[in-house]
């Protein structure tokens, strides 16, 4: 297709609304990292050919049908209930299936789809009250903006998202706003950027836009290195033109006219998605020069990162896309002023740019009505760890933890007391019980001397040593350090030394003091955020948790580990073999193919708790020796 104009564009979306809308039944395999792990894309392969066998025209693409009624068979997005999965939903039903297996297709074809019932067994719990997907207590208690339509829609047909809204807040600001009211309508939304730091995103479009330059770059963060964090993944994989429509409102809004999209490695899933996105957004005209005869225009690129923690800090990712070693730099300038090749550049994460269409779309008014005053809008939190359901969760800026751990997550496991909740990932600090109730905004937990960070939830039950949980996250950032400045390079190094001895009940309470003020004079002169926020486990847990130190120190027995070696375990039964714990593993002692289960080289192990957090089949877990 060549170049559109405005008034073809407008009318394709047009056509593929009413081509969604006149759609018979749809099949909605899940295609997310999760559940193409557990066998999703067995289920989809089969279905597609025992639909066609019994002589059924099965459609995977929604032009395809050209009005006609059918079965359209698809691969959704991640649904966030990746435990669950594979996941089949039926639409317009409303019918979601879980834990589907190749050899319950022909009994959802003989009858789900030719004869309109429902497989009570494959239902969540078995239960037809949670027949609908949004009746599950899961789902229920989330209110989903970034990721609406992921699960319910086809992760790889633009015609989908075009159907369901998709470039028209794009069409809106590129022919009816001024870049200043662009950035304006953005700073008025109170949007601050999702990627751990919380900055008012319009400050920085606003900071762009008035710079003059020749060159001005959009760059996205999609790197995300915290253990056990996978929101941005799911955006990316699920709904990944929604990120870059993000991206070209905000190259109207700062005059830029060429963006990066910053991916690890280790998302191989999510970059195919982003380049078929790229591809058939640039087959339509809406990326590339002179886009729908506007004068604008936008070039995108997708970088890989090679798995540096560090490059999810904003300069140490600009010199990494530059072809540099991955490190920060002092600031100012700051990358507003100075980024990409030395030029103004805007740098939000992935779920920043996935709020942005419907700010557009809506009005600053409509997403300031979700959220609290200073943090407007929905947070995405991967929760992980010792409760019952993990995932994906969407809820509004405010929620409490007590919702999300209890009402959304069921709970704890095996019916254990809850004891504490790791936030914001190796950066963040610990919670405890005496939080439950406290709303999870940027302002309140830094009140409390914890970050919301990228998003990452760990809950801890009853057993866990909170000696060792800063243990194993500080041996993370440690490993992890670029080494740039003495501050985080030595100074984390020296804690990491002090925690080891202290977990073999060698240390004494001097050494907590030390660590006191090692991380004091590290918060204070590290050279960037990362190595700022490093000791926040540190300082966390001896703030709410001394008695376990004082346990280590004093007692020589700790209750919950007894200063023993713990030595890490993938149970084969349980390993899909999906490759998050390889990629998170920072010491890369974890091996095995894909679909695979994976194996633990305990002579490189750190025990680290990287790998545990990351599962989402809870397959990983710490024994102790002896």
């Amino acid at each position: 297709m060549g170049k559109l104009t405005r008034a073809q564009f407008i009318s394709l979306r047009a056509e593929a609304k009413a081509l969604r809308e006149r759609q018979g039944m749809q099949i909605l395999v899940c295609a997310g990292t999760g559940c193409v792990a557990s066998g999703s894309m067995k289920v989809y392969d089969y279905l597609k050919t025992a639909i066609e066998a019994k002589g059924l025209k099965v459609s995977v693409e929604l032009k395809d049908e050209a009005g006609k009624k059918g079965l359209h068979l698809k691969k959704s997005g991640c649904h966030g209930f990746c435990e669950i999965g594979p996941l089949v939903a039926i639409e317009p039903a409303g019918i979601l299936y879980t834990h589907v297996k190749v050899e319950d297709c022909d009994e959802i074809i003989e009858k789900s789809i030719l004869s309109n019932e429902v497989i009570d067994r494959l239902l969540y719990e078995g239960k037809r009250e949670y027949m609908h997907r949004d009746d599950i207590p899961f789902y229920k208690g989330q209110h989903r903006m970034v990721m609406k339509d992921s699960g319910r829609s086809d992760a790889e047909d633009i015609y989908e998202y075009l159907a369901l809204g998709g470039y028209a807040a794009f069409e809106k600001a590129l022919f009816e706003m001024e870049p200043a009211a662009i950035c304006k309508e953005i700073v008025d939304s109170g949007l601050r950027g999702r990627g751990g730091g919380g900055f008012p995103a319009g400050r920085k479009w606003e900071s762009v836009r008035r710079n003059v330059s020749d060159v001005k770059y959009v760059v996205c963060n999609g790197d995300e290195g915290d253990p056990g964090a996978f929101m941005d993944q799911g955006v990316m994989e699920g709904n990944p033109h929604s990120i870059i429509e993000g991206m070209l409102i905000a190259g109207i809004a700062t005059g830029a006219s060429e963006g990066y999209i910053y991916v690890r490695a280790e998302y191989p899933l999510a970059v195919k998605r982003l380049k078929i996105a790229m591809a058939k957004a640039e087959e339509l005209g809406l990326l590339g020069d002179d886009i729908m005869g506007s004068g604008f225009s936008f070039h995108l690129h997708i970088n890989r990162g090679a798995g540096a923690f560090v490059c999810g800090e904003g300069s140490a990712l600009t010199a990494s896309i530059e072809g540099k070693r991955g490190m920060p730099r002092v600031k100012p300038p700051r990358t507003v002023d100075q980024g990409l090749w030395a030029k103004p550049t805007v740098l939000n994460n992935v779920e920043t740019f996935a709020n942005v269409p419907n700010i557009i779309m809506n009005g600053a008014a409509w997403y300031r009505s979700v959220g609290t005053e200073n943090s407007p809008g929905t947070k995405t939190f991967a929760l992980t760890g010792n409760v019952v359901n993990t995932g994906l969760v969407e809820v509004p800026m405010g929620t409490t933890l007590r919702k999300i751990i209890f009402d959304i997550g069921g709970g704890i496991k095996d019916g254990k007391k809850f004891k504490s909740v790791q936030i914001g990932g190796p950066s963040g600090g610990c919670l405890t019980e005496e939080h439950l109730d406290v709303p999870l905004d940027f302002d309140s937990l830094k009140k409390l001397g914890a970050i919301i960070g990228s998003g990452g939830l760990v809950v801890m039950d009853e057993d866990t040593c909170m000696v060792e949980v800063a243990r194993f996250f500080m041996a993370f950032t440690q490993n992890e350090s670029c080494g740039k400045c003495v501050p985080c390079r030595e100074g984390t190094k020296r804690m990491l030394e002090i925690l080891e001895r202290i977990v073999k009940n060698e240390g004494t309470e001097e050494d907590l003091y030390l660590l006191e003020e090692l991380a004091s004079t590290i918060t204070e002169t590290a050279l960037c955020g990362l190595g700022q926020s490093a000791c926040k486990p540190v300082v966390s847990t001896l703030k709410y948790f001394r008695n376990e130190y004082l346990a280590h120190v004093r007692d020589k027995h700790c209750p919950h580990c007894n200063g023993r070696k713990k030595k890490v375990i993938i149970d084969q039964t349980l390993c899909r073999g999906c490759g998050k714990c390889k990629a998170t593993c920072p010491m890369e002692a974890i091996s095995g193919d894909k679909r695979s289960p994976h194996f633990i080289d305990n002579e490189k192990c750190i025990t680290c708790g990287a790998c545990w957090g990351s599962c989402p089949f809870g397959a990983i877990n710490a024994i102790e020796e002896g």
